[in-house]
């Protein structure tokens, strides 16, 4: 695979060297040009059979299963704007409330909170800080952690939580740990 990633680099630079192609009559030229490269390079590389497998450009193989990746978007289940707007802005209070609680619970240099513009900051001094943000055109929920990095979240109708999709991993039981885990004090936010 790598030494047909090389070949194609190899030609795209040797037909980047030739002259412009402003007109219909440099197709024959480029070919020609692309026939004397793979002559060139045909005895020297090792090149393995093309083949429409080949050609994916996915990143990862495309023989897993739904474990293993992003469940798919069910666009049917979005929820209205209005409906977003209520479940995130009661989410995001509510932990603002239970987070200013836990603050005055634990010793921690530099705990803060604040809310402004949709966007709730926790600050933990220097363990790091969490930002709990909508994202309203997807629906989502996003946050970014010190601990486990960024995460969008879903509104799952069925667990009434706010779920992560690519682990399934549920807002409050994410916070829930990695805070206890920072701070040394469990916490409850569900």
């Amino acid at each position: 695979m790598a030494s047909k990633l090389l070949l194609q680099r190899r030609l795209f630079r040797f037909l980047q060297l030739s002259p412009p192609f402003s007109s219909i009559h440099a197709a024959p030229f480029y070919s020609v040009k692309a026939s004397q490269f793979l002559s060139l390079y045909k005895e020297n590389a090792v090149l393995p059979p093309l083949s429409s497998s080949s050609r994916n450009i996915c990143s990862r193989s495309s023989n897993l299963d739904d474990s293993q990746g992003p469940l798919t978007i069910d666009y049917s289940s979005l929820l209205q704007e209005g409906e977003f707007h209520r479940l995130a802005d009661s989410t995001i209070h509510s932990l603002q409330e239970k987070l200013e609680d836990y603050g005055d619970s634990v010793e921690v240099d530099g705990f803060d909170i604040d809310y402004g513009n949709d966007v709730l900051t926790v600050k933990l001094g220097d363990l790091g800080t969490y930002v709990l943000n909508k994202q309203t055109p997807n629906r989502q929920l996003w946050l970014s952690s010190p601990v486990s990095g960024p995460s969008r979240f879903d509104w799952d109708r069925d667990t009434k939580a706010w779920i992560y999709r690519r682990n399934k991993a549920n807002l409050y039981k994410i916070l829930e740990g990695e805070l206890e885990q920072l701070c040394g004090k469990p916490i409850v936010l569900s």
